[in-house]
């Protein structure tokens, strides 16, 4: 039995019908590239041998009598199997299209709380024989890294890797918890809740520390939260999701680096900025301002908390949509983003993690119920226009359950009031984007997936210009 930090907790209580707070993997498998059959009770089997490395996925939430307290893990004593994997075909003419809005339905469906938070969805019926894989995970169990690692125990460096049956006699029976002990020990631990009375003056520190940075400093900072502009994802969602993708490769994003002198991050939100401008100009929605990005940040080397899968900052980008000139952009983005990592150093790596662990679960889940019916994000200015999260990946082949990784695209989350998401994921000479937004408020979705090249090959033109 392990219970849940307030962070990782934290993604149970704002999740509602809506937002629905799990992350999806689109993984593209190449059973051809090393002449090896596939089978899916095969792919099942090997998974069913692997699956006692990741202790994630072989539990489920607990809760405690009355959410006094934050759940707790438990080991599933009636883990079944055939729930989590499933198998389906792809609809005809089983091209990239179809493969995202499959991916789109499987990504709004919500995940059975009772059992272990993942799905596994085994697609066939792409062309050339490949097969897909759409994983789920809640965020509660992962993060950016943890799921990375998570991923590696189902992955290795070479073909047809099958591992032996696991001695399933030397787990230790885990029994039920106790509700009445959890109750009392909720219930000690009332008082201790008072302690967030200390992160007031704590944060006060902080933001003292960064007006004064600010006076001092000629570099720009992170621009403020409710500063961001309207857009026509900036609104309430639906739990209706449409999705899109795109590979491109690495080595021209490292040469664009490497010209303009700036981090494989800066080109990122620069490619990022230059294709949400094309899509909303073309709509005739294109703000006179900046969109804001919030860009998580892994704490997992400077976080002082050992416990939890979540350990994430944040930092707020400016993505200067507003300028036209994408080498300027650009420019602006990297001195944007060597401000915004000063700031985020003075806010240090656990100030989420410590105001979460006094979130109160029936008031957070109260308050997320509440701002999601009401549609309080259509009534407030917006936070932030979307999140973009860049994921570092392996830099050689890797071997899903025994067969060759073509692609790996992911989607995070979409929330109220920021109804896209991008995430990135660098992997073996690929860059691969993964567009998810509220289909409602970004119908056309695969229009910013294919602005992507177009604004890399316009930044490395310009990076190879200059010699």
């Amino acid at each position: 039995m392990e219970r849940l930090t307030g962070l990782d907790a934290s993604f149970l209580y704002l999740e509602t019908d809506s937002q629905l707070l799990h992350v999806c993997a689109l993984l593209i498998l190449d059973p051809g590239a090393d002449d090896l059959p596939y089978e899916f009770d095969e792919l099942k089997a090997e998974l069913g041998r692997r699956i006692h490395l990741i202790p994630a996925m072989r539990r489920r939430l607990h809760a405690v009598p009355l959410n006094l307290d934050h759940p707790v893990w438990v080991r599933d004593s009636k883990f079944d199997m055939d729930h989590h994997v499933r198998r389906v075909g792809l609809p005809a003419p089983g091209g990239q299209r179809e493969l995202a809005e499959l991916t789109a339905d499987i990504a709004g469906r919500p995940l059975d709380r009772n059992r272990p938070l993942w799905e596994m969805w085994v697609v066939e019926g792409l062309p050339d024989n490949r097969i897909a894989v759409i994983s789920k995970y809640h965020h509660a169990i992962v993060d950016g890294i943890t799921g990375t690692n998570m991923m590696m125990h189902l992955c290795d460096l070479e073909p047809g890797v099958r591992y032996s049956e696991p001695d399933t006699e030397s787990a230790e029976p885990e029994s039920e918890p106790n509700d009445l002990l959890l109750a009392a020990e909720a219930a000690l631990k009332l008082p201790g809740k008072l302690g967030i009375v200390g992160m007031v003056p704590q944060t006060l520190g902080i933001l003292g520390g960064l007006v004064q940075r600010r006076r001092q400093s000629d570099t720009a900072g992170m621009p403020l939260p409710f500063t961001a502009p309207r857009t026509p994802f900036n609104r309430a969602i639906t739990a209706h999701r449409a999705i899109s993708f795109v590979q491109t490769d690495f080595a021209e994003i490292k040469e664009i680096k490497s010209a303009f002198a700036v981090k494989v991050n800066d080109v990122v939100l620069a490619v990022i900025g230059g294709a949400l401008r094309s899509y909303l100009e073309s709509h005739g929605e294109l703000p006179d301002s900046t969109l804001i990005a919030s860009v998580p940040v892994s704490t997992h080397h400077t976080s002082r908390h050992e416990q939890g899968t979540n350990k994430v900052s944040t930092i707020f980008a400016r993505l200067h949509t507003d300028i036209a000139d994408p080498v300027e952009r650009l420019a602006l983005i990297a001195e944007d983003n060597r401000g915004a990592k000063e700031e985020h150093n003075l806010i240090g790596a656990d100030f989420l993690q410590d105001w979460a662990k006094y979130a109160p679960p029936n008031t957070f889940q109260l308050a997320a119920r509440a701002y999601s019916s009401l549609k309080l994000a259509e009534h407030h200015p917006v936070v932030h226009n979307l999140v973009v999260s860049n994921v570092p990946g392996p830099s050689f082949p890797m071997y899903f359950l025994g067969l060759r990784v073509a692609g790996m695209y992911p989607f995070g989350p979409v929330f109220h009031g920021a109804g896209l998401t991008t995430t990135v994921l660098t992997k073996e000479g690929d860059m691969d984007f993964g567009f998810i937004a509220c289909r409602e408020l970004v119908p056309d979705v695969q229009r910013i997936a294919d602005a992507v090249p177009e604004v890399i090959t316009e930044l490395l033109k310009a990076a190879r210009n200059q010699h």
